[in-house]
């Protein structure tokens, strides 16, 4: 089970995360789309399924945003209402600033009684000022620990500018957090950095390290590549180049992601950190699902081949 893997520290970890339908969808239409989901998911190998909650972040940034922000289904009420029938955990994002403690109080409860994990967000903007801080939702959490796992967010490209990123893992550990979903991973250098720094830090403070869960992301298209830049993802250059000249972008991502799932593992096994994957299907293109469930199988296989799974 998830919960047992995260709370005994076990590497080798698999989910497979996905937004709910756009707002404005019609509710056959949602019927409709879930379970084309189920089929897709029914015949994977993960641990738990990731839903996430869709924010604008367009204050975030000047740049102009390179697909218009549509809002979407809750994550919860979509999971709750037409996922229930895949019977693997559910984690599920949530911006607790957006709530009140009273609403978070509340939605946890509802949560936690469906069996699913939930993950807190911090704010979509600088500028936003939060109704529950961060570290209110934890404390709020805290009566579910010993039944119950809290995921939070990591994100090595904050790292390489503030440099801090181990510490704020840390300070979310003393609220109860045990595992880390990274952002989307192009950059192998910067999550490095996060691990080696992280590492340095709880050897120092003698506290067990926390598991760190590498999100993967296949790139279809060079717009899809700018929105990824457009969100805070580092690209380096050299890869860059290499999407634009590419026959197939699509193809050479899926490649270049494995090749990152591949050095992780090895770096991950070599410092001692437990470790897993998340690979991100938030697209709509038919041929980007299906490059998605290939890199899970993929993954999959390779960390059978490593003896983390079985």
């Amino acid at each position: 089970m998830f919960l047992d893997k995260i709370k005994s520290k076990e590497s080798g970890i698999l989910l497979y995360g996905i937004t709910p339908p756009k707002a404005q969808v019609e509710p056959l239409k949602v019927v409709e789309i879930a379970e084309k989901t189920l089929v897709r998911l029914h015949s994977l190998d993960i641990d738990a399924l990731v839903v996430y909650d869709v924010q604008d972040e367009s204050a975030r940034t000047s740049e102009e945003r390179p697909f218009p922000f549509i809002s979407a289904h809750d994550p919860f009420e979509f999971a709750k209402e037409h996922l229930h029938s895949l019977d693997i955990p559910k984690i599920i994002y949530r911006p607790a600033g957006k709530f009140t403690q009273e609403e978070l109080t509340l939605w946890l409860d509802d949560v936690i009684a469906h069996g699913f994990s939930p993950v807190f967000v911090g704010i979509p903007a600088p500028d936003f000022k939060p109704i529950t801080s961060l570290s209110e939702a934890y404390s709020i959490w805290r009566k579910y620990q010993d039944t119950s796992v809290i995921g939070a967010v990591t994100i090595p490209e904050r790292h390489a500018v503030l440099n801090d990123e181990d510490q704020r893992i840390l300070d979310k550990m003393s609220s109860g957090v045990s595992y880390f979903v990274s952002q989307c991973v192009f950059n192998v250098d910067y999550a490095k950095r996060v691990i080696d720094d992280l590492v340095k830090t709880c050897v120092h403070k003698e506290i067990a390290l926390p598991t760190i869960i590498f999100t993967l992301t296949a790139c279809g298209s060079l717009k899809t590549l700018h929105f990824m830049e457009w969100l805070g993802i580092h690209v380096p250059e050299a890869l860059k180049e290499e999407f634009k000249t590419s026959e197939n972008v699509l193809a050479r991502s899926v490649e270049v992601c494995m090749t990152i799932a591949e050095e992780l593992i090895h770096y991950c096994a070599e410092k001692g950190v437990p470790f897993g994957f998340n690979i991100e299907s938030v697209a709509i293109r038919k041929d980007e699902i299906e490059a998605s469930i290939a890199m899970v199988n993929r993954i999959g296989e390779t960390l059978k081949a490593q003896g983390l799974r079985k």
